[in-house]
């Protein structure tokens, strides 16, 4: 008998590595190859096999691509995308919807909420929090000149910072340790530990009070 249960309709590829006490649930994919366009920016290169770390529940429709690691007790959820060469820590959460593009690093304890997109190449620290349709870019010439390929960046989200509902961050922006990034905000520049930034461009209004940040929490 196997430690770990598969719903109905469920894709395992060979190779894939599945943790005891796993759940992947009814119509999720696990271990998928990408299918890359001629003119696409990711790496191509053999991947390794997916894994899934104890008690990680992969949701219904949710897909996990060849090449990431996601660590233990994550929830993935349903209609979620984790593509190729991402690394997740501990205890975190992909909500519905959201999509976690290829060779990006989510720390321990995060969570992202539902919709939300993380663009390529991006690095979240621990206990960031995300909020729904928040969306991040990491490319300022939108597709166009060959000069971009060596620039293609996302952003930094250092440890404990909040990125409010619908809000946008432009590429290789670095949002400080325990900032707070407010509702609907358009990022264009780096953000430093602890602000508080709104509006469009985003501008910072005030510190993060003492009772909100981790230590306290």
């Amino acid at each position: 008998m196997s430690d770990y249960e598969l719903g109905a309709n469920v894709v395992v590829y060979p190779g894939t590595i599945i943790g005891p006490g796993c759940k992947i649930l009814d119509g999720a994919v696990v271990g998928k190859q990408p299918s890359l366009s001629p003119r696409s920016t990711a790496k191509r290169e053999p991947l390794p096999p997916a894994e899934l770390g104890p008690g990680t529940i992969v949701s219904t429709g949710a897909i996990v691509f060849a090449g990431s690691r996601i660590g233990a007790r994550v929830i993935v959820g349903d209609q979620a995308c984790v593509r190729e060469r991402c690394v997740v820590g501990d205890d975190v959460v992909i909500g519905r919807g959201s999509l976690v593009e290829n060779d990006t690093t989510i720390g321990a304890l995060t969570k992202i909420q539902a919709e939300a997109y993380i663009t390529a190449y991006s690095t979240l620290e621990e206990h960031v929090f995300i909020a729904p349709c928040v969306v991040t870019t990491n490319d300022n010439y939108m597709g166009r000149t060959e000069k971009r390929h060596g620039l293609i960046k996302g952003p930094t989200i250092r440890r404990g910072a909040r990125v409010g509902g619908g809000a946008i961050l432009c590429p290789a922006v670095e949002i400080g340790e325990e900032a707070f990034v407010g509702a609907g905000a358009v990022v264009v520049r780096d953000v430093p530990p602890r602000a508080v930034v709104v509006g469009n461009p985003a501008r910072r209004i005030r510190d993060v009070p003492d009772e909100e940040l981790l230590e306290r929490a």
